[in-house]
This record gives structure tokens, sequence and C-alpha cells, in this order.
């Protein structure tokens, strides 16, 4: 029987479908944003059966085209967190993702989707309620929104429901991200471009490259929608983060000395990086201040308690994983 992949050529989208092909699954529809026919790429390697347009699929799916279907992973979204237009934003992550919802409801369908730790926004508390819920952008709102929806639709729903928070997610296949990629693939670019990463410098209290973030590789993502996707009887909102949060400043450490050590150069400390000038600190922009989250990190206690005990990665481990992958992809 079929499963449905929507943002199937995204970063989540195509490790998905990657890892579901390992498991030997090849009846799977991708289904993305056409328009954008470069993202074919993260899909080569691939098995599919059918490639569509998200703007006919809804609508074809609701209708029954796809016969039984086991699953619908639903990563498509805009995730540009400075998009202004808020019409375009509310379309493609509130009104679209409700359609789709209502549709796997009625044909009772699990529905495993993406959503963000944008809805936190200006919060200092991570935790799957309403109270700590404060998105700063219409992106982290139009998420924020659709799973109010959700929540009003799960006491009532016969079939899997489950939300993903996802935090910082960084690894192989987002190379079309342009200016959304992972902070990862664009410390390794400026470092191969220029000699040096650029961090943003001091701001609301944190020191230069203090900024902390809850870093989490799409390896540790696929494996946590594989574990619910197999567990049927759990829905709910979860997030999706590694539970430690890590300053700017052990990315960039760890992709320049992955490189260093791939060249047979020894690693060095953050004072030594930043003394050879290979990180350097700019002023924190002024167009990011006050949208922008310092500190995040995921509360676990919600997802550890849906039975999910398999370790996270660190920035140190899938960091240097991703930049040998990114090296061999160059080659």
């Amino acid at each position: 029987m079929t499963l449905i992949v929507t943002g199937a050529a995204g970063l989540i989208g195509s490790n998905l479908v990657k890892a579901l092909n390992e498991r030997g699954e090849t009846d799977i529809i991708a289904v993305d944003n056409l328009t954008r026919a470069d993202k074919f790429r993260n899909l080569v390697d691939c098995e599919l059966t059918d490639y569509l347009d998200k703007t006919e699929f809804v609508e074809r799916f609701a209708s029954g085209d796809f016969g039984k279907v086991r699953g619908v992973f639903h990563e498509g979204a805009c995730s540009d967190t400075m998009e202004t237009d808020g019409r375009y934003m509310m379309d493609n992550n509130f009104r679209y993702s409700s359609a789709l919802l209502d549709a796997c409801i009625a044909q009772q369908v699990p529905f495993l989707y993406a959503s963000s730790a944008a809805i936190y926004g200006g919060s200092e508390t991570f935790v799957e309620d309403r109270a700590s819920e404060r998105p700063l952008n219409v992106y982290g709102y139009s998420k924020f929104l659709f799973d109010q929806i959700v929540r009003r639709r799960l006491p009532t729903a016969k079939s899997q429901i489950v939300g993903f928070r996802y935090f910082n997610v960084y690894g192989p296949r987002e190379q079309h991200k342009g200016r959304m990629a992972s902070v990862a693939f664009h410390n390794f670019n400026q470092f191969r471009a220029e000699g040096k990463v650029k961090l943003f410098g001091e701001y609301n209290g944190y020191a230069r490259g203090m900024q902390t973030r809850d870093f989490v590789s799409v390896e540790d993502v696929v494996r946590v929608n594989l574990h619910f996707f197999e567990r049927p009887q759990l829905s709910g909102i979860f997030n999706l983060g590694t539970g430690h949060a890590q300053p700017f400043n052990d990315v960039a450490s760890t992709v320049v000395n992955t490189l260093r050590g791939l060249k047979g150069e020894a690693p060095l400390s953050l004072d030594a990086l930043v003394a050879q000038g290979l990180i350097e600190y700019i002023p924190f922009p002024d167009a990011l201040r006050g949208k922008y989250q310092c500190f995040t990190e995921a509360d676990q206690t919600h997802l550890r308690a849906a039975g999910y005990t398999t370790p996270f990665l660190t920035v140190q481990q899938g960091v240097e994983r991703y930049v040998q992958w990114l090296v061999e992809q160059a080659h």
C-alpha cells in the first residue's frame, strides 16, 4: 500500500523517502512544489511511484485517487522565517495542512506532520502547552494555528495524528534552501570560500557566538518519525530536538576542525580558531533585533514518555558527519 511524503524533495522529506527506501518501501508518492524543479536532485537516488505537484495532490487524495494509503508524512511548508506575506504563509502552512488533515481523518490514514519550535518564539520554556507558545513571526504563527486545530481534532480522531515541533534541523540534502539552510551548511560554505566563519557578536546578554540553539541532525528527525509511524496507537504533539542546547561557537568550531582534520591538520580550541582568524564575529544585525530566538532547547519529557529512548547526536557528532558528507558530495 502507498505511502505519501509531502515536501518530499526538501531536507526532511527527501531523507524520509531515502530511509523508507532502505526499509524496503518503494510504493511512495512524492509531493512537492514543482515550480522549484531543481530540488529533484534530492530524490535522484530514491525509489518512487509518482511525483506530484502540491496543487493537484490534496483534491486527488481526498477523492481517493491513490487507493488505500498507509500513511502521510506531511513535511511540505514555507519555512522562511523572514517571509512577510501573511496570505502566502497561511495558504501554504495552515489552509493546505488543514485540508490534508481533514482528508486523512476521513480516510483514517495516519498523519505525521512538521510543526516547528518557532511556535515558542519569545518564550523561555519549550514545553508542548499553550502557555509556552509565543510565536514571533508569521511562520511561527501559521504553525501555531495549525497545532491548535490538531488539538481540537485529536480527541475524536480514529486514526493517528502526530505533530513534531522541529528545532534547528541540519544535515544532508538541504542545499536548495538558500538562506534558510542550516548554520552548519552556511559555515561550511563560508569557510571553503573565505577561509573563515562569521558569527554574530554579543546580543541580548549573550556573549559573541554564544547564542544557543537545539541543533538536531536530520538523522534523528527521521528516526523519530519512523518510531511513531511504527506505533500507530501514539498521537499528539511532540518536541523534536536533542534536549541539549549548544552555542553557535560549537557548530563553527566543529565545521572548521572537521575540515582541518580532512587535510591532516590538528584540531584547535575556540580561542585558537578566533586568534588565527578562522572564526570572526560581526555586529548583530538590526533587522533581527526583537525577532531572534537566542536560546532554544527542547523539553523531551513528552517524547521520552511516548517510548522514544534512542540517544540524539550531539553537534560534534552530527555536524562532523555532515561536513564529511558535504565534502564527499563536492568531490
